[in-house]
């Protein structure tokens, strides 16, 4: 399933939410707007990733992906060797090159919502209890750091954020969203302040 086609499910499940009856009408004509204009978002997020896919893919050209078997140190040359072709065909990399205002204010409320459901209190423990990673200094376009890789991510978290293609991630560290791609261990963009400040753990 392709990303807008996941969008397009979750936008059907958030109008399966919207109140059917009983609501005044006003109030299911804003909310039909909000999931409208959050699909849109949802749309937008879709194709600034099938972008950086694309030019991805452009720089995997004439690289020999590690096969099943490859050691340690064959993946991490092809992952430094892909990480400078992607470097060198995005040369301006800026915050909000994928995770755009809006996108960001959406991601936030997405990542919110667990923490007022049944889970939340699961995934608090989850996060006081995670390895500690803190004081990262994370740059897009950069190394993604080994050691994040300690810090746990409850799945309940980013269960309502939209499924993204294969060898891309969302990793948290700290209060940070990280969009990994992990063929190449680099940071595409950064969403700060991702989860709530009194709901972090922290």
């Amino acid at each position: 399933m392709t990303i807008l086609n996941r969008a397009a499910a979750w936008v059907l499940a958030a109008n399966s939410l919207l109140p059917a009856q009983n609501a005044p009408l006003q109030d299911k004509s804003t909310k039909q707007v909000s999931v409208n204009q959050d699909s849109l978002t949802i749309q937008d997020f879709a194709k600034r990733v099938d972008a950086y896919v694309k030019l991805r893919k452009l720089a995997q050209a004439g690289l020999s992906a590690p096969k099943s078997g490859s050691s340690a140190a064959e993946v991490k040359q092809y992952q430094a060797s892909l990480a400078q072709n992607i470097r060198a065909a995005r040369t301006q990399p800026k915050p909000g090159d994928v995770f755009s205002p809006p996108i960001a204010q959406l991601f936030r409320k997405l990542i919110a919502t667990p923490f007022r459901s049944g889970d939340g209190g699961n995934i608090r423990a989850s996060l006081r209890h995670a390895e500690p990673v803190r004081d990262l200094k994370l740059d897009i376009n950069g190394e993604y750091p080994q050691v994040a890789a300690l810090q746990s991510t409850p799945p309940t978290l980013l269960s309502d954020l939209p499924k993204l293609p294969a060898d891309l991630e969302y990793r948290i560290v700290g209060r940070e969203l990280v969009l990994l791609d992990s063929a190449a261990n680099l940071i595409v963009d950064l969403l700060p302040d991702a989860l709530p400040a009194s709901q972090s753990g922290r």
